[in-house]
């Protein structure tokens, strides 16, 4: 999906709403574990109730890297039931690989290759040689960890240097000699509020992939007024507020209705973009 038809897409659905597939066995109805695949049919009842609401939708491998070879079968089937019945949709893997050249490209190649996903974030502090297999494949995105919603982000993002400055910053300015902004994002945590004046100010046109709004604490509206561009530019992903929204019989209708509530603030927003009011 190109950035253009990413823009589209969110255009026709008023919506840049993510929605994260950060499925836990141990909090998903009991009636579900006596499936042949408890994960899958969680994910494929969440999906059917929420894909009208959303554009993308994120798999936080480890959620699936801990069931085993089962978790990995729920993995790809989930990836795949979404590229076959809804194929307009974007998928994410959140796997924040990075390694050496070699290895990052046999992680490229099983996101990329053996599954079919859109994008796979990424860390960047290993460097050029890390990132570069996930950009060998044109029509795939990166999504590069810059500054993340969680307390710890202060222990190195934020730290400075004897110009003034922080971690995060050199990331984004170094990272756009690798890729553009057609095959390049960023994860920016909801959290972070008014920081987005200043990400925009290094990155004024990249996608921002937004956790922690929600659960998190981050504000819709906080990321809307500082990190909307002309293309809209932003993918905010809701994980728990939407898939644990009840715990009951009623989960994928309580997914419904809160993916539906988050797409009619975002429409909202959207119509703050320069001539789409």
């Amino acid at each position: 999906m190109t950035k253009q038809e990413l823009f589209l897409y969110i255009i026709r659905k008023e919506s840049f709403l993510c929605v994260g597939l950060d499925t836990d066995i141990k909090k998903i109805p009991s009636r579900l574990l006596q499936e042949d695949d408890p994960i899958f049919a969680f994910n494929q009842a969440i999906i059917d109730a929420t894909q009208a609401y959303c554009v993308a939708y994120k798999l936080n491998l480890a959620f699936y890297e801990s069931l085993g070879i089962k978790g990995q079968i729920a993995l790809e089937k989930t990836a795949a039931y979404i590229r076959r019945k809804y194929p307009d949709q974007f998928i994410i893997a959140d796997a924040k690989r990075g390694d050496i050249g070699n290895t990052s490209e046999m992680y490229a190649r099983a996101i990329f290759e053996s599954a079919d996903f859109d994008a796979i974030t990424v860390a960047p502090y290993m460097g050029e040689d890390s990132v570069k297999p996930f950009l060998a494949y044109p029509d795939k995105w990166v999504i590069l960890l810059a500054l993340t919603s969680n307390k710890g982000s202060r222990d190195f993002q934020l730290t400075t240097d004897a110009t003034g400055e922080r971690l995060f910053e050199k990331v984004l300015k170094k990272s756009q000699e690798w890729a553009t902004d057609e095959q390049m994002m960023y994860v920016v945590g909801a959290t972070q509020g008014k920081m987005f004046e200043d990400i925009r100010k290094i990155v004024p046109d990249h996608f921002l992939l937004v956790p922690g709004v929600g659960a998190q604490g981050g504000s819709l509206e906080e990321v809307a007024r500082y990190g909307l561009n002309s293309k809209c530019g932003l993918l905010v992903n809701s994980s728990r507020q939407i898939i644990y929204a009840d715990s009951t019989e009623r989960f994928a209708e309580a997914a419904h209705n809160e993916a539906r509530k988050l797409q009619e603030e975002m429409s909202k927003y959207l119509r703050w973009i320069p001539n789409l009011k």
